[in-house]
Parts: structure tokens; C-alpha cells; sequence
């Protein structure tokens, strides 16, 4: 782990409540996808964040949802602000972790994340598609609303690329207009894949949801020494 100072070279909104923040390491840095890092607010308070970009992209990307002001995200949000509209420096500890991608596994992939957890599978498969990976996965996003549904268009072609890989959203309170898959999203995977005994399981959301996840898929054959996420320390 490093202490690495940032430019911010942009940020811009992909919801009403989520940001896409992107940074200019000031030297290259090494992760695994999967891993997360820290935002440096100050030497007592550092905030952690799944990193949604590939380990070979120049810039590192944050999905960050904040949706009440002055919360927890929010702040990072206004310091972002602040230091852009400044033209100062932000401070990140890279990497950090432990629910990485199993790089030199040949097992079937499944990535499943609520909400802005997206940002954990998102720098998976984004490295997945740029390796030609022949693996046979399943990415499972789900969201409570349509609305809080973005680059949709633009994840579908990143795992068009993929040989052997389906993107299935999941949208729990869909309306009329939606046409995919509605309900609970892990739900959607216990319906559509028979056993999960043979994958790598990767999860993402709030800890609630996940340690839920973890018992239902036990039951449906996943087995605990393949399921991998961060929230596991903490439930």
C-alpha cells in the first residue's frame, strides 16, 4: 500500500445521486481488479472506495452514491469539488483489500453487485475484456429503480467483447416500460443458473445484502472457499 497524490481530472454526474470521479495518479499504480483504495481526508479519517477501473487504464475511477447531504460520501464529494475547483491535489492509500480477482483461476465467473457495488465487478470485467479472457462468465447488476441505472449501453458492448460472458440487470421496482429481469437480483442467478458449486463468486452492496446473498447461494451450492468481498470482514 502507497500513499499517492491525485489530480482530479474530472467528475461528472451518471445519477442524480451518483458520481463518477476520475483521477491522475501522479505515478503509475499497481492493483488487482477488485481491490479498493482510500480517500485521504485527513491522517485520522481515510474512507474506503471500490475502484471501477482497470488496472491498465491511466486514470483510476470512483463511482461514488451520495444521496443526502453532508453524509459520509458527501463530504468526499465537496472536498473533490473543492480541490478541482482550486486546482489542489487529493491524497489516496492504494491498493487495498483482499477480494481481488482470482487472475490465475480457470473457474466460471460470477460478479453480482447492488447499486454502486458496480464499481467493485466493473474494473473485473473491464480487465477481463481487454485479457480476451475465455472464461465463462455472468455479470448480475441490480438496482431498485430504472433510474438509478447507468452506462448501461456502455457495459453491455464491454461484455459484448467477451467471448463466453452475459450482462444481465436486474431492476427490483421496475415499471411498465422495462423489459429485462425484475425482482431481487440474486434471486435472478438462483433462477437461472442450476448449481453455483462450480464458480468463482464475486459479490458487492450493502453488508446486509451480501451476508443474505452468502447463506442463499450456500444453498444453491456455492461453496465458501470460491465466494469472494470485501463486506465478509465485517458480517
Amino acid at each position: 500500500m502507497k500513499t499517492i497524490n491525485c489530480q482530479i481530472a474530472s467528475l461528472t454526474s451518471l445519477t442524480a445521486h451518483v458520481f463518477k470521479v476520475l483521477l491522475k495518479p501522479s505515478e503509475k499504480v499497481d492493483f488487482i481488479p477488485g481491490q479498493y483504495l482510500n480517500f485521504v481526508m485527513s491522517e485520522e479519517d481515510k474512507r474506503p472506495f471500490s475502484i471501477a477501473s482497470s488496472p491498465n487504464s491511466d486514470l483510476i475511477e470512483l463511482q461514488i452514491g451520495a444521496f443526502v447531504a453532508d453524509s459520509y460520501p458527501m463530504q468526499v464529494i465537496d472536498r473533490i469539488k473543492s480541490a478541482q475547483k482550486d486546482n489542489k491535489t487529493i491524497d489516496i492509500e492504494i491498493p487495498m483489500g483482499t477480494a481481488q480477482l482470482r487472475t490465475d483461476s480457470k473457474r466460471p465467473l460470477l460478479l453480482l453487485a447492488g447499486g454502486t457495488g458496480f464499481s467493485y465487478i466493473k474494473s473485473m470485467f473491464e480487465y477481463l475484456a481487454e485479457q480476451n479472457s475465455q472464461r465463462h462468465i455472468m455479470v448480475y447488476w441490480g438496482l431498485r429503480e430504472m433510474e438509478a441505472a447507468y452506462e448501461l449501453a456502455e457495459t453491455t458492448a464491454t461484455i459484448a467483447k467477451l467471448p463466453h460472458a452475459n450482462f444481465i440487470p436486474v431492476i427490483e421496482n421496475a415499471d411498465d416500460v422495462w423489459q429485462g429481469k425484475t425482482g431481487l437480483v440474486h434471486q435472478a442467478v438462483m433462477h437461472d443458473i442450476a448449481s453455483l458449486e462450480p464458480y468463482d463468486i464475486y459479490l458487492a452492496g450493502r453488508f446486509e445484502m451480501v451476508g443474505a446473498i452468502r447463506g442463499d447461494f450456500v444453498e444453491h451450492g456455492a461453496q465458501l472457499a470460491h465466494m469472494y468481498a470485501d463486506a465478509f470482514a465485517y458480517i
